[in-house]
């Protein structure tokens, strides 16, 4: 009897210590859907500093949201990952990016009660149930199903302390408190609130789709962050598919799937090697990939460029190994390859130590790879883009919600992208690569890089602490 006892305290820890199940096919993540495209439009958010030192934009992606929007008759489907005001100030270049997007989905809510919307988020806007969100309220007191993410369902990336708090910190649940300051804005936070943060999950996805395009974009709707350089693909193509994408988040967290759209023909592949190893077709062609898909779909381009061949990357954090090992096996086989990266100093007023990302660049710059820094002034380069063109007459452009990093990569955080093919005269390949060599090279009174001496960084302890954050998991990156 006293076996009987025990045996489900052991079965109840073990579960909580196990997390969730690793197979993110089965959960429906992992995605993978490939189709047609004839309107594609590359968008860009641009930030630059004048010769006077004063910090200039250029912004297209959520104007584009907000059409999108405006033109949506059967519903919307959104999936954003920072929400909210905290850390805001008006001022030159800055936008209430939260304020705006809400206003302009209760709008179209009112003024046509029968469309669907649907809201999805992460628990990091109300710092994990601590603090109430004004946009979510209103959004759902317009009618607009709010869902935010049970991030308890993702796959621990940092098993050190992920496993300890299921056993000790999750049973107890999260809620409002005033023990700690909010490390994100102003009020303060539970306890309980701080420990589910420091496990550091998150839905890191960016996507919109209505019943007459999809977007997906690098950009969060975050007032703070509104000056940031973002980039975006819309496609008129794609939308049963990413309702089909979206239906796993809202599954996991308990609401209901939301394939409103017919089957649009596309090619999907459940098979994680599907995306490696298949042949070009003729034309345009669009990929959704999700999670881990998404790095395959990277090593692919990279493995296939032939010498020659022209690889731009704009990326905010870059860490993961075997993407880095792959960008230099490319540059040795004789790919001409560019990288700018964001050199990880500014964070809301914050000044950050450049990891993961300066450590990064030493390594890819040993690799005999260019690399220069985005010229930041406050604003981060929040772009994760790569140009991949080959003299085979094939270009892919990449863009999405993912960073290089083992978390966004490896089945942790739910992430989305699209891979877009074209030949290389399509305009949004001629736009990628014009933008790309305007910040490469500068302008006249527009400065967005500098050179790699500026910011290169030997210290030993930074390198430690970027190989421990990306190989433990203990890191934000």
């Amino acid at each position: 009897m006293r076996f009987l006892n025990v045996t489900p305290a052991v079965v109840l820890a073990l579960g909580l210590l196990s997390g969730c199940a690793s197979n993110y096919e089965k959960r429906g993540l992992a995605y993978y859907a490939e189709t047609r495209a004839t309107d594609v439009e590359f968008l860009v958010d641009e930030t630059w500093v004048d010769t006077n030192d004063v910090r200039q934009v250029d912004q297209e992606i959520f104007d584009t949201i907000f059409s999108m929007i405006d033109d949506a008759e059967q519903f919307v489907l959104i999936d954003l990952f920072l929400v909210n005001d905290f850390g805001y100030e008006p001022g030159p270049c800055l936008s209430p990016y939260s304020q705006l997007l809400t206003d302009k989905l209760v709008e179209k809510k009112t003024s046509d009660p029968a469309i669907e919307m649907i809201f999805i988020t992460d628990p990091v806007n109300t710092v994990y149930g601590s603090i109430p969100s004004p946009q979510f309220s209103a959004m759902t007191n317009a009618g607009i199903l709010v869902v935010e993410t049970n991030l308890n369902k993702l796959r621990d990336s940092n098993p050190l302390y992920s496993k300890p708090w299921r056993l000790l910190g999750q049973p107890w649940g999260v809620g409002p408190g005033r023990t700690l300051p909010n490390p994100m804005g102003e009020g303060r936070i539970s306890m309980r609130s701080m420990l589910k943060m420091l496990n550091f999950k998150a839905n890191h996805r960016k996507v919109v789709v209505t019943d007459k395009a999809l977007l997906l974009t690098s950009a969060n709707p975050h007032s703070a962050s509104s000056a940031h350089r973002n980039v975006a693909l819309k496609v008129n193509a794609g939308m049963a598919e990413a309702c089909e994408m979206e239906s796993a988040v809202l599954e996991l967290s308990g609401a209901e799937k939301f394939q409103p759209l017919e089957e649009e023909g596309s090619d999907r592949r459940a098979d994680p090697g599907a995306a490696g190893g298949r042949a070009q077709p003729e034309g345009h062609k669009v990929e959704l990939l999700s999670e881990m898909r998404i790095k395959e779909k990277v090593l692919e381009l990279l493995e296939n460029a032939e010498p020659g061949a022209r690889v731009d990357l704009c990326m905010f954090y870059m860490s993961e190994k075997t993407v880095i090992k792959a960008f230099g096996k490319a540059k040795k086989r004789g790919v001409d390859v560019r990288i700018i990266l964001d050199p990880a100093k500014d964070s809301f007023g914050r000044t950050k130590n450049g990891v993961p990302n300066r450590q990064s660049g030493a390594k890819l710059v040993k690799y005999g790879i260019p690399l220069r820094w985005a010229d930041t002034h406050g604003e981060q380069c929040h772009v994760k883009m790569l140009y991949v063109e080959n003299p085979d007459g094939t270009a892919t452009l990449m863009l999405g919600s993912c960073n290089y990093t083992r978390r966004n990569m490896d089945n942790f955080n739910c992430e989305a992208n699209l891979a877009f093919t074209a030949p290389p005269d399509d305009p949004n390949m001629e736009k990628a690569r014009d933008t790309f060599d305007r910040w490469w090279n500068n302008e006249p009174n527009k400065i967005h890089t500098c050179e790699y001496e500026q910011y290169k960084d030997g210290n030993g302890w930074r390198k430690f602490s970027a190989w421990w954050g990306e190989t433990s998991g203990m890191s934000i990156f």
